[in-house]
């Protein structure tokens, strides 16, 4: 008798009735054959009837990318027996049933690498946890949970939870399992959509006993953390043995029972109970982790890859090394300074304190003192001694991102140092989140420089993409230049967050500031044993005193009689408090048809800022006329040196920083000018309102003394006033923000507490953690002087979603962050066409001076 022909449709769920109908493989199966007794003839309508009535596609047909070639089968009817190809046993079934045969004993074997597949088997079926990849191939489930536990528990091992995070990975899938979930992904793979059924809850269900709230991880690496109530919330019937796919789950991953054996809460770390904001860290560490691992295995299917792309751990004594040498190359091709003594002893300290146990350390080195050298030099000279795995530099704001990657990169080759600053989000679900999934950054470079809302909008996050960088925080060096511009409002978090880092997760702080904030004032840092990298910091800001002041405050003049003042300057930098006020300013001197006039602010693209700086640096070299008027992003540690530095008005921190920029290499044989100014009709942003009254009150001329901006006394006294007076530790979104995180409410702190009648009124985001009050969107510039390659790469972006990480990455320099306010103007966003995620086009015009112009009035944007 012929075999069946191999492309005999199964009509089955037929993995879903050889997992719940019968006890294992082989199986029997009779049908009406003359010959037959009436007890077999009623078996077998019964048996084929309820394997119909169970079965509506299988899993194992035919599609596009996946041949039907794949399994064999014995049977055997009489004395006599057959083997072929087929679906199903299904299919198997009915096609035998054509012919006539008296089914009564069916083997179906799964055989590894018929068709190049490979694969393992469990009770004869393949359970599958991905559907086809670009080769044809879909995921076992036993492969994505053992490769995603393996890659969790490296993650997590650095910070001593390595346990912890396997079992995560290990379970992280386990409701794929189910019968139903197989049957949706089969569904989805031929029609599109989602597979429709929750796969979340079972791994999470099971490990809450032995994993504690770490199984919050489990629950939300998909749709993100959530609150421990809704893992409380689960039903612990749904996870017991006689459960749908418990039985499945623990066949296929017999490991897994080895897990669950464990003690109550015998996989979380002892530390993490010494308080719950310790193990809120530690379960967003762990998250991280987990998503990071699953994301990393997921794509190396969907590529088909042999397996996950991961990042070998960079030797970072030699890292060092490369630093070193190129400074010693970099030092002697420049032309010497007055204040490089200085900067050489400020850099040795750096250095020799490098070699200190891990903890937290301050830099109080004034403007000009060489910081970023000396920063860096510390942490790399700390991560090769302490083993830490990289160095992460957040600064305050994205220009001296721009510039100290530059650097960087140019001292430690590019393959080192990873620039992210990019503010392209995705959603965690939906079309559009599965084809930016890949974009999200997860910081595997062994030197990341990034921004402090980057860094710390992703540390209080719950989302997969936000936070799957996380875990690299962990046995690192963290840098925080121009640590006093952290915002006030959320300032304990942030400390509080910084302090467990410190003592629980094997994370080095390095807070560097020309204005040292008074930190140990708040109660959240007290005990912290703070160590500083400068020897006696009041003689060294006295030795580098390079300006004098002037203050240009009664009678207030205007903000044209200023720029008037400041224009008659032939090498002059005037900083301002908004965009809006940069732009009139720049406006009312090209009016005047003055020389040599630039425009610095946030509206421009990086590489726009990037071409103006060299330019401007390139006239201040050769004597040139170069007037350059910029909102405060020039500020903290940019390097340019104008002779004249007009600043408007505002907190102590900026004036000194402005200063900063003022005679910085000591080379005019004289004082710099800096000229402090409070025109009546400029415009600044409602946060420096509070900073400004009480640096009123501390600084500038009091009578016949006048105190300067860097006086550290003055400076002591003003931090300690201004955080009394904001309540900056217990004020209202600072103690809710610490209450939802000791209730592990991790929705809550990112995305506020919910109202009264929350359904209805939904959550209050003025209570959630947020850096910046003002939410951005990020709009690719693709035409600017002629068309710039952002053009190319928005292109492959729409068109080769998948490749979203390193589009992304080489889009960065012709990114414009614009207010979300400014689109709920309608004739802003009709000039934002969306691409991916929250990324748009910017199809408006691009001036080529000042960028994106989004208004005419009073924009009161800070950079």
């Amino acid at each position: 008798m012929p075999d069946p022909p191999a492309t005999a449709k199964g009509d089955a769920r037929c993995q879903a009735a050889c997992n719940n109908r019968l006890s294992g493989w082989p199986f029997a199966v009779t049908r009406d054959f003359p010959g037959c007794s009436a007890v077999e003839r009623s078996s077998a309508r019964r048996t084929i009837r309820s394997f119909r009535r169970s079965c509506r596609s299988c899993p194992t047909r035919t599609t596009k990318a996946a041949p039907v070639t794949d399994f064999r089968y014995s049977i055997s009817w009489g004395s006599d027996t057959a083997e072929g190809v087929g679906l199903s046993p299904c299919s198997v079934v009915s096609s035998w049933r054509v012919r006539g045969a008296c089914v009564r004993r069916l083997v179906w074997r799964l055989e590894s690498d018929v068709s190049g597949r490979g694969g393992c088997k469990e009770r004869g079926v393949f359970v599958w946890a991905h559907s086809a990849n670009v080769l044809g191939r879909r995921q076992l489930l036993s492969d994505h949970a053992r490769s995603t536990a393996r890659l969790a528990g490296l993650f997590a091992g650095e910070f001593g939870a390595g346990e912890l995070g396997f079992a995560l990975g290990l379970f992280h899938d386990a409701g794929k399992a189910c019968g139903l979930w197989q049957e949706g992904l089969l569904r989805a793979e031929v029609r599109g959509g989602r597979v429709g059924v929750p796969h979340k809850e079972l791994g999470a269900n099971l490990l809450r006993g032995v994993a504690g709230a770490a199984a919050m991880a489990v629950l939300g690496h998909h749709g993100g953390l959530t609150s421990l109530e809704d893992l409380r919330g689960l039903d612990s019937a749904d996870a017991a043995r006689g459960a749908a796919g418990v039985g499945s789950f623990l066949d296929l991953l017999p490991e897994a029972e080895r897990v669950l054996a464990g003690t109550p809460m015998s996989l979380v770390p002892v530390g993490w109970r010494s308080g719950n904001t310790v193990a809120e860290i530690g379960v967003r560490l762990v998250f991280s982790s987990l998503v990071d691992a699953d994301h990393l295995d997921t794509a190396a299917h969907a590529q088909g890859w042999a397996g996950p792309r991961v990042r070998a751990n960079a030797d970072m004594a030699a890292l060092r090394d490369r630093f070193e040498a190129a400074r010693r190359e970099r030092l002697a091709g420049r032309a010497g300074s007055p204040v490089d003594g200085v900067r050489e002893r400020v850099y040795r300290r750096a250095v020799h304190c490098a070699a200190d146990s891990p903890g937290v350390f301050r830099m109080p080195a004034p403007t000009g003192a060489g910081k970023t050298w000396a920063s860096a030099g510390f942490a790399l000279h700390h991560a090769a001694r302490y083993g830490k795995r990289r160095v992460i530099v957040a600064v305050p704001f994205v220009t001296v991102t721009e510039q100290n990657a530059a650097e960087y990169r140019a001292m430690l080759g590019e393959d080192a140092v990873l620039e992210h600053h990019s503010g392209v989000r995705s959603p965690d679900s939906g079309a559009a989140g599965r084809a930016l999934r890949p974009a999200a950054e997860n910081w595997d470079s062994p030197f990341v420089v990034t921004t402090t809302v980057q860094l710390f909008d992703s540390l209080f996050a719950r989302t997969p993409s936000r936070m799957r960088k996380l875990h690299r925080l962990a046995n690192a060096v963290v840098v925080l230049d121009e640590v006093q511009a952290l915002p006030l409002r959320v300032l304990t978090p942030i400390l509080d967050a910084l302090r467990i880092l410190s003592e629980h997760f094997g994370t080095t702080v390095l807070l560097v500031s020309a204005t040292q904030p008074a930190f140990p004032v708040f109660d959240v840092w007290r005990g912290v044993n703070v160590r500083d990298v400068v020897d006696e910091p009041r003689a060294l800001f006295a030795a580098m005193r390079r300006v004098r002041y002037e203050w240009w405050l009664d009678p207030r003049p205007t903000l044209v009689e200023v720029g008037a003042r400041a224009c008659s300057h032939e090498q002059v930098l005037m900083v301002v408090n908004t965009t809006a006020d940069a732009r009139s300013v720049f406006r009312a001197w090209a009016e005047s048809g003055a020389d040599g006039i630039f425009h610095l602010s946030t509206r421009m693209t990086p590489e726009h800022r990037r071409d103006v700086l060299r330019e401007v640096r390139g006239r201040l070299a050769k004597g040139g006329p170069v007037r350059l008027v910029s909102t405060q992003l020039v500020e903290a540690g940019v390097d340019v040196d104008f002779p004249v530095v007009f600043r408007a008005f505002a907190p102590a921190e900026a004036l000194q920083q402005a200063a900063g920029r003022a005679n910085r290499e000591g080379r005019l044989g004289q004082d710099g000018l800096v000229v402090v100014f409070d025109a009546r009709d400029m415009s600044s942003p409602a946060g420096y309102a509070l900073g400004a009254a009480v640096t009123a009150e501390y600084f500038g001329p009091h009578g016949e003394v006048e105190v300067r901006p860097d006086d550290l006394d003055a400076l002591d006294r003003y931090y300690q006033t201004l955080y009394r007076r904001a309540n900056a530790e217990y004020g209202t979104r600072a103690a809710e923000i610490q209450r939802n995180r000791h209730r592990l409410d991790f929705e809550s702190v990112a995305d506020g507490p919910e109202r009264a009648m929350g359904e209805v009124n939904g959550r209050d985001r003025t209570l959630a953690f947020r850096m910046l009050d003002d939410d951005t969107v990020p709009v690719a510039v693709t035409d600017h002087d002629g068309t710039t390659p952002a053009a190319a790469l928005i292109a492959r972006l729409r068109s080769e979603p998948g490749q979203a990480r390193g589009i992304v990455r080489q889009l960065q320099p012709y990114l414009v962050a614009l207010p979300t306010r400014l689109l709920n103007d309608p004739a802003i966003a009709a000039l934002c066409e969306p691409v991916l995620g929250d990324l748009c086009e910017w199809t408006g015009p691009y001036d080529k001076h000042c960028g994106i112009d989004t208004t005419s009035g009073a924009e009161r944007e800070v950079w």
